[in-house]
């Protein structure tokens, strides 16, 4: 949600408090059979497509790939220009100065061993100009020639000491990456009798996740799933999504039911959240032949079946963190039924001249695809198609479709 917008706005009948504009945002899952744990969640763009930040990732390796071989050329010969008066007139210094550019260049660009490969190109340059100038060697010389041969030496230590930078920067990321994923992981498969797919994206170039969030457990009384949207940008709001998901990890297995875990959240989260943030949410849980829910402000779930409803509460409730009063709602469910799970990052994508996104329209034609991979990735690729690019918010989807009879897990 956007941090810039103060004002919050519930949808009557539709428990909805949002602030528009971009969001940063998490998520994890947690599945498993009496207490045991399968995260979940989604990649930057989730299952069944290629994450943003790989190839956000591919493009920067691809330019390194190419910087590396040119300044690999551009040292050598630029070191070549500079002796070639000595070299060729046989009366005129080299200007040693401009030598060590190349040595200095690859240090930048190239690795240890290539500005080592390059300062010894540079040295032998000088040393065949110079004598080239000059049959004698004069102490002048001489003291140029040290100076540029120190300066070699610096720049293959300065070389070794950004590749070793570059290396400690490069795992740090991974474990960033790793830790990313970790908490919010793409899901496909069936868990006590329903089918769970997500995908996520997230608006932020430097991160994976965002302060969206998804979880899924499978618990003693059925299963569980919760999406949320943390309000801000940045690493505020990553923390409030983390501490969200982590608190719902810890609740989701003992909570008799829905009420009781979105008070605990509540509780928990409120010391910690600043007077202006909060972090709208849904709770949903699976029973035989029916979904329970809870409604904190977060955009209503969507049931695709004989028909397209939006799932609105009959008593709106605030989100998250501004102490809200949550009420538990049922809804029949038909064999072949679906319900999607989504953040404001769909409801509020614009199109270039300011159109909406047309969420009931567009979810009618891609949720009738036979697959819920397919379903998904048919609703991403019509907001990609609406917007004319990738989403300027963070998106979690979470589509869930029962296969049979939902029972809870005796432990």
């Amino acid at each position: 949600m956007d941090g810039g917008r103060r004002s919050r706005t519930a949808r009557t009948g539709g428990g909805t408090a949002r602030t528009g504009g971009g969001t940063t945002r998490t998520g994890g899952g947690t599945t498993g059979t009496g207490g045991s744990t399968a995260r979940t969640g989604g990649g930057t763009t989730g299952t069944g497509g290629g994450t943003a930040g790989t190839d956000r990732r591919a493009a920067r390796t691809g330019g390194r790939a190419v910087s590396a071989p040119v300044s690999f050329l551009l040292a050598p010969v630029g070191c070549l220009l500079a002796a070639t008066p000595g070299l060729l007139i046989g009366r005129v210094q080299p200007i040693l100065p401009l030598l060590a550019i190349g040595p200095l260049m690859a240090a930048t660009f190239l690795s240890a061993r290539r500005t080592f490969l390059v300062c010894c190109w540079t040295v032998l340059l000088a040393l065949a100009a110079g004598l080239g100038a000059s049959p004698h060697v004069t102490a002048g010389f001489a003291v140029r020639w040290a100076g540029l041969l120190l300066g070699c030496v610096c720049s293959v230590y300065a070389a070794r000491q950004r590749g070793r930078l570059r290396g400690r920067l490069a795992e740090a990321r991974e474990v960033a990456r790793i830790t990313q994923e970790a908490i919010l992981r793409p899901l496909s498969r069936t868990l006590s009798g329903t089918h769970v797919s997500t995908r996520y994206h997230c608006a932020s170039r430097e991160s994976s996740v965002g302060g969206d969030l998804y979880d899924v457990a499978v618990t003693p009384y059925g299963l569980r799933v919760l999406v949320g949207d943390a309000r801000g940008h940045g690493l505020d709001a990553l923390r409030t999504a983390a501490d969200t998901v982590t608190a719902f990890r810890e609740l989701v297995y003992t909570a008799p039911d829905l009420t009781t875990i979105a008070r605990a959240l509540d509780a928990r989260l409120s010391p910690h959240l600043a007077p202006e943030d909060f972090v709208t949410a849904v709770l949903v849980e699976f029973g035989p032949g029916e979904v329970r829910l809870v409604n904190c402000g977060h955009p209503a779930p969507l049931r695709f079946g004989q028909r397209l409803e939006l799932l609105e509460p009959r008593v709106p409730a605030l989100p998250l963190g501004l102490h809200p009063d949550p009420r538990q709602y049922r809804v029949r469910l038909q064999p072949g039924d679906r319900l999607l799970l989504y953040t404001d990052g769909l409801t509020d994508s614009r199109a270039p001249d300011g159109t909406p996104f047309a969420l009931l329209a567009e979810s009618a034609l891609a949720l009738s695809e036979p697959m819920p991979d397919a379903a998904l990735h048919a609703l991403y690729e019509g907001l990609l198609a609406h917007t004319g690019g990738p989403p300027t918010d963070d998106l979690a989807l979470v589509l869930c479709q029962p296969t049979g009879v939902t029972a809870p897990v005796r432990v």
